[in-house]
């Protein structure tokens, strides 16, 4: 594996409604919780959540205080710790400056999306890809129903869904379990 990091970006600001407008979606405790805990598992060197709203930023840094150096992080330490990974951002470029200043080098952006009309790069392929990585790389994911178009567009690699064809709406917080798994897991 890579010396570079690889880092995790749920963006809520720009994403898609059911009818494609752009939207700005709102942040969840389980999204803030689960993703922490995956990104922990997997060693990745932090979780962006993206959103533009202040008051849901607020909300998140809240939430933080309370595991990282509250009560609730000497109850949970493991809880804790997962946590710590979380950093709340208004924007994918600021998550990205953020990346910048940490590794000494811009990161690529890679997306994923349930909807298909993009060229994707299998999971096989990209696992290839990340081992062999010359910078860091932020995998970004969108939610609602799925990053806008322009975020996707800046994107270098677009991986595959993890369910191509028919009924494909997981939780996002599976999908980046999965998706995590099949670039990092071990390989049976």
């Amino acid at each position: 594996m890579s010396a570079w990091g690889l880092y995790l970006a749920l963006v809520h600001h720009p994403v898609r409604d059911r009818a494609g407008g752009i939207i700005t979606t709102s942040v969840t405790n389980l999204d803030v919780h689960d993703l922490a805990r995956t990104a922990r598992t997997y060693e990745l060197r932090r979780y962006f959540l993206v959103t533009p709203v202040e008051a849901q930023q607020a909300l998140v840094r809240h939430l933080l205080g309370h595991w990282n150096g509250g009560p609730g992080g000497e109850r949970v330490p493991e809880r804790a710790e997962a946590l710590s990974r979380v950093t709340v951002v208004p924007t994918l470029d600021a998550a990205c400056a953020e990346v910048l200043a940490l590794e000494g080098a811009a990161p690529a952006c890679w997306t994923t999306a349930a909807r298909g009309g993009f060229p994707v790069t299998e999971f096989s392929t990209a696992r290839a890809l990340l081992a062999a990585r010359e910078g860091p790389v932020v995998l970004v994911l969108g939610t609602g129903h799925g990053l806008a178009d322009a975020v996707i567009a800046r994107a270098s690699v677009h991986l595959a869904p993890v369910r191509p064809g028919g009924y494909n709406h997981l939780p996002v917080r599976a999908a980046a379990a999965i998706i995590l798994d099949r670039l990092l897991g071990d390989e049976a």
